[in-house]
């Protein structure tokens, strides 16, 4: 058998030196060889606040290096049973949002025919469209956790369909989603009118404000999620703003109030056992995140739920 990738230790290479990997990886673009693959998606090209997501790649794998390959809380050892590797970025087109959406379909197709599970590091969200196209024609309409601010259920924003504000109306659209099995965790803020949340009930998506959760443990939440999803194919997208901008200032729409990191953590370990295809963190800006901590956030989200897919081993 061959050996499992581990990241790079601190105690054999200080961890400000190295690989430019997340966690100090391997890189890798032997797909078939892999069953988890880590990529960047270095794009903000579709958001419309604040740009500077296309750096969040790079600024969350520096930030990775700090972390450690065993899970101390858990007791799970990813690299141990799976073999990761980071895989670089994707060669967007950094002046046109529809070739770059085109790009990371075609690109998640290869990834997929491989059956490596992909994890992206963005980006804004508009990724996460393509993503889903590739994972639907895989895998069929997926169960899908969305962690966010916003539900990101626009028909349109400047006359465009597609961006990171419409993500989750096309995939439903679309039918790459299972409304049923669609969970929105931590939206909160101001609409332009009340159908700004309330639309996307009526297709069946399950909602959860970030104030119904304040001062509450998040996994109750998560396990109620882990028993309605069963076995159904699953995908986790992640935005940064979900957290409230005390944790996590470095994004590109930020709203008060919202999840701690311990609740980020809770949500996601009560998630084990489910059957996740796939799972992306977006909507860092290093530009708006002097002390780098919204990266280490999200790089330690991303670990996180290396550590719940499928085949992880427990110590």
């Amino acid at each position: 058998m061959e050996p499992k990738n581990q990241p790079l230790s601190g105690n054999d290479l200080a961890r400000f030196s190295g690989p430019g990997t997340f966690m100090r990886l391997p890189s890798s673009n032997e797909l078939h060889k892999l069953d988890v693959a880590i990529l960047g998606v270095p794009i903000d090209i579709g958001t419309s606040w604040r740009s500077g997501t296309r750096f969040g790649p790079k600024q969350v794998r520096n930030e990775s290096a700090m972390i450690r390959p065993y899970n101390l809380q858990t007791g799970a050892a990813p690299f141990d049973s799976l073999q990761i590797a980071d895989i670089g970025d994707l060669a967007i087109n950094t002046f046109s949002l529809s070739d770059s959406l085109r790009i990371i379909s075609n690109s998640y197709d290869a990834i997929l025919k491989n059956d490596a599970v992909p994890v992206a590091i963005g980006g804004d969200h508009s990724i996460t469209l393509p993503i889903l196209r590739s994972i639907a024609r895989r895998h069929g309409p997926v169960a899908l956790v969305h962690v966010d601010a916003h539900a990101d259920v626009n028909d349109e924003m400047f006359g465009e369909r597609e961006c990171h504000g419409t993500v989750f109306r096309r995939a439903y659209e679309e039918g790459l989603i299972q409304p049923a099995k669609t969970y929105q965790i931590g939206l909160r803020g101001t609409g332009y009118s009340a159908e700004d949340f309330t639309e996307a009930t009526g297709w069946g998506f399950q909602q959860f404000p970030a104030h119904e959760f304040w001062g509450r443990d998040l996994g109750a939440l998560g396990a109620e999620i882990r028993r309605d999803i069963g076995d159904v194919p699953t995908y986790i997208t992640y935005d940064i703003d979900s957290l409230d901008p005390a944790f996590a200032p470095g994004t590109g729409t930020p709203e008060i109030s919202g999840l701690t990191t311990p609740q980020a953590l809770q949500l996601i370990r009560a998630l084990r056992g489910i059957n996740v295809v796939g799972c992306d963190l977006v909507e860092v800006s290093p530009p708006y995140d002097t002390s780098g901590n919204t990266a280490l956030t999200g790089a330690n989200i991303l670990y996180e739920l290396l550590c719940i897919l499928p085949g992880v081993t427990y110590r």
